[in-house]
Formats: C-alpha cells, structure tokens, sequence
C-alpha cells in the first residue's frame, strides 16, 4: 500500500566512507565517547520512509573534521561535501545537505563555501559548537559570519565537546551533558558578540532545541529585552529534545514557527526519533497547524526549493 512522505528532518547525518578511513588513520573512531554508528545512504532512506520523512538535509557531526593539521582538514571537508553533493544527484528530492568548512581557516573556509554553494549548490552550512576550543561569536570569525550574512546563507548550529584537557571526568558518553552545555556556551556567545545584530540575514538553526539556551534565556542574557529579542530569532530544531519538558520552556520563549524536525539519525536509533516525532504531535500546547509548520512547513521556508508537498514510497 502507498504512503505518503511528507516530513522535512534538518538534523540527519551522513558518514562518508572515506570520511571515516580518514579519520580512522589519525585513531579517531568515536563521537562523543560513542563508536561511529554504522551508516549507508540506503539505510538513511529506509529510515525516512518508516518515519515518513521525505527529505532529508543531511551533515556532517561531531567530531567534524579539524584535528591540528590544516591541509588534512581541507582535503576532508571538500571529500565530505563532494559526498554531501553526490547524494542530492542520486536523490534529488530526497537529500539535501549543509556544507562543511575547514575551520579555524578562514582564508580556506571561504574558499570552500563559495565551492560548496555556487558549485555544489548545497542547502546551507553546518558549523560546530566549537573549533579547537575558540567559540562561534569570536572575533577571529568575523570574515566568514560577514560572507554568511551576505549570502543570506542558513547556518546549522551542531554541538561539540570542548577540548579533552576541559573535559570533566563522568562515567557516561560526553555527548550527553557536554553537547547540550556547548551550544549553550556558543548561543551565550553569539548574542554578546553581537553576531546575530551584525549579520541579521544569516538565519541560524541550533541543534538539541538550543541545549539549554531556552532554560537560562534570562541568565545568558542578564535579563536584556534586547538580547532576548534576538534569542527569539534562533531556530530550534527538535532532535532528541520533543517532549513537553523542553516545549514548556520553548514556548515561553519562541513559538511553533521557530521549530523545526530533527532525527539526529544515524547517531540516534530510529526508535528514539519515532518517539521524538511522536513527541511532536502529542504535545497538548500544539495544534495540527502547529504540528504540520514544525514537520514540514519552517523547513520549507527556509529551503524553498524543497517546496514539493509529499512523496509517494
């Protein structure tokens, strides 16, 4: 029997096989503390169909791609978004892709989001948390937030662990608490550099529901209406983060049209994003119009070309 595909996910990630060779020869083989999952496009699709997510606009993680040597880091994020690319040409309507940069570079950094965008032609960009422990918001980024804004480009905010040496010493997986508090400390950084004021074409989207950004709006802030005002611009997408602890305190922040889907697949198991997914249309403070702009129609907004209603799987 037919099904329709309607949902857009913005928060989908890709492991090129050669991203992880490569990361494979410098010993790094994990994320967050946590071995790579495994991870094939056809298994990416088979997961949207049961979810029914009709695109997909994937990126690449933590622990992203910068690991002390620069041309490493170049040649890496270029292989990632010459995947990123070959995946929306197999999948047109299927995949979409945010582009990864070489940070800290920012000469190189410029380069390959002129490559990635104008000849690529991929949906946005992602950028970490953190590069190498020097935040989002400092003044050694100023050139490419300045290109970013110009380009009117959408920014995907994904979060990283700081250094090892800053690290404290739990018995869990670093992505658990050290995620959440790191976008945290980029979204505090943000609004004091006054990022979001400078370049106010630039339109961000913060993984994890803004970690805990929403919960301490007035703490980060110091209680300034201003820096609130431009809190509430922030987009926030929903992976692992759909249920009514967090959209209590969104909503008294935001509202609906600043959601969007997220599965956080292959890192998360598509039992946890069904549930996230689920979240959403349960939620007692949502209406289906509500429901029906967090799936499908911000995203739609945002990345206009996906403006296609459904697929038929």
């Amino acid at each position: 029997m037919e099904k329709k595909a309607y949902r857009i996910d913005i928060h989908h990630h890709i492991l090129p096989p050669e991203y992880l060779k490569s990361l494979a020869k410098i010993e790094v083989i994990t994320a967050g503390n946590v071995a790579f999952p495994t991870w094939a496009p056809e298994e990416s699709l088979a997961v949207m169909d049961k979810l029914g997510i009709g695109t997909a606009i994937t990126s690449i993680s933590s622990p992203g791609v910068y690991f002390g040597d620069s041309k490493f880091t170049i040649e890496l994020a270029r292989l990632c978004n010459d995947f990123s690319a070959y995946l929306i040409n197999k999948y047109p309507q299927r995949f979409g892709g945010f582009a990864t940069l070489p940070l800290p570079d920012i000469e190189a950094s410029l380069i390959e989001l002129e490559y990635a965008l104008d000849t690529l032609e991929l949906d946005g960009v992602v950028l970490l948390s953190n590069i190498n422990g020097k935040y989002l918001g400092d003044p050694d980024f100023e050139e490419l937030f300045s290109e970013l804004s110009r380009r009117k480009t959408v920014v995907f905010i994904h979060p990283d662990a700081p250094p090892v040496e800053k690290l404290p010493k739990l018995s869990f997986p670093t992505s658990v608490l050290e995620f959440v508090f790191d976008t945290t400390r980029t979204v505090a950084n943000l609004l004091h550099h006054g990022i979001l004021k400078r370049y106010s074409e630039i339109k961000f989207i913060l993984g994890h529901a803004g970690g805990a950004a929403p919960y301490l709006a007035w703490r980060i802030t110091f209680g300034n209406k201003r820096l609130i005002k431009y809190l509430k611009k922030f987009y926030y997408d929903m992976a692992i983060s759909a249920t009514p602890y967090v959209f209590n305190t969104l909503m008294e922040l935001t509202d609906p049209s600043k959601m969007l889907l997220g599965s956080d697949y292959p890192f998360v198991h598509e039992i946890v994003a069904k549930e996230m997914i689920q979240g959403i249309g349960t939620y007692e403070g949502f209406n289906e119009e509500d429901c029906t702009a967090i799936e499908q129609e911000n995203a739609r907004s945002l990345f206009p070309r996906f403006k296609y209603d459904q697929y038929t799987i």
